[in-house]
């Protein structure tokens, strides 16, 4: 889907007062007019002193964030869409101390908005699928505050299942999953959500992938260090770009919030090539997402 690209002085422009904001949540809603949300009825009144639509068949009121990710929603609408605008101009993340400084609003209020703002990018890349020739599967480990052991067996860290489109010369589209453990049952599951059918999935030869081979085509192989690069060389770069995406801008995150921050890192990614369109397509997927509670 194409949209249109956006600079910060632009979005200022275009967004920088409540009514403004409304009527493009109202054009991103109805891009064909409105339509009551109960009987779909398209003529209406607008009650100014309430600020809510009324159908003037069956009289149901809809206000312009009903049944969107702003749904009763107390903040002004200039800071979500400030919010939102930063998020997706900048690629290293958003902190949650970081957006409270640049909208003025309590650490508290920041955190939930951008859990709202990643549930809203999880599900967006949730309908996707990853459909080219070769895949590249591999696991890693996130986390842990103690020192000790790396990788693999460490303690107090959590497991994350990587897959990542293999185009040759460079990366495609990219998925991962935490998980409790690399089992083979986590990794069916990992692959029947986010691949196509038959895919090739490369692997190495550790004894849980060899659950790809009953959906896929497995290409699996003995990989020491030294040859990291040469059979796995893709998945081994996004990851330490999401290693270093946790670690610089939320210097490392717990488990019970690291699925939303490799939600934030796939989305970001899978669209790095349509950058400047990012904040509109931000925009388009929390209007178009259901009220998330956090």
């Amino acid at each position: 889907m194409k949209t249109s690209e956006v600079s910060l002085l632009d979005w200022q422009k275009r967004f920088g007062t409540e009514k403004a904001c409304a009527n493009a949540l109202a054009e991103f809603r109805w891009p064909q007019g409105f339509f009551c949300p109960k009987c779909g009825h398209d003529d209406y009144y607008y009650i100014t002193s309430r600020k809510v639509y009324q159908c003037s068949k069956c009289r149901h009121h809809t206000s312009v964030t009903a049944g969107t990710l702003f749904h009763s929603t107390n903040l002004p609408l200039v800071k979500w869409f400030w919010a939102i605008y930063l998020v997706a101009s900048d690629k290293g993340g958003m902190s949650a101390l970081r957006l409270t400084k640049h909208i003025g609003v309590s650490w508290p209020t920041a955190h939930k908005m951008l859990r709202k703002i990643r549930t809203a990018m999880a599900h967006r890349d949730s309908i996707y699928r990853l459909f080219h020739q070769l895949v590249e599967l591999d696991d890693t480990y996130v986390g842990g505050k103690k020192p000790g052991k790396r990788g693999r067996g460490a303690g107090g860290k959590k497991a994350v299942l990587v897959a990542v489109e293999n185009k040759g010369k460079g990366a495609g589209f990219v998925a991962m999953k935490a998980v409790d453990s690399v089992s083979g049952e986590e990794i069916q599951k990992f692959l029947k959500h986010n691949l196509g059918e038959q895919i090739n999935v490369r692997t190495d030869a550790l004894p849980a992938m060899n659950a790809v081979g009953k959906a896929h085509i497995h290409e699996k192989k003995v990989t020491p260090p030294e040859e990291a690069s040469t059979w796995l060389p893709l998945v081994h770069i996004v990851i330490g770009n999401m290693k270093a995406f946790l670690n610089g801008t939320f210097h490392g995150v717990t488990h019970q919030y690291l699925q939303e921050y490799l939600d934030e890192f796939c989305y970001r990614f899978n669209r790095r090539r349509w950058e400047p369109e990012l904040p509109y397509r931000l925009m388009n997927a929390c209007v178009n997402h259901a009220p998330a509670p956090c």
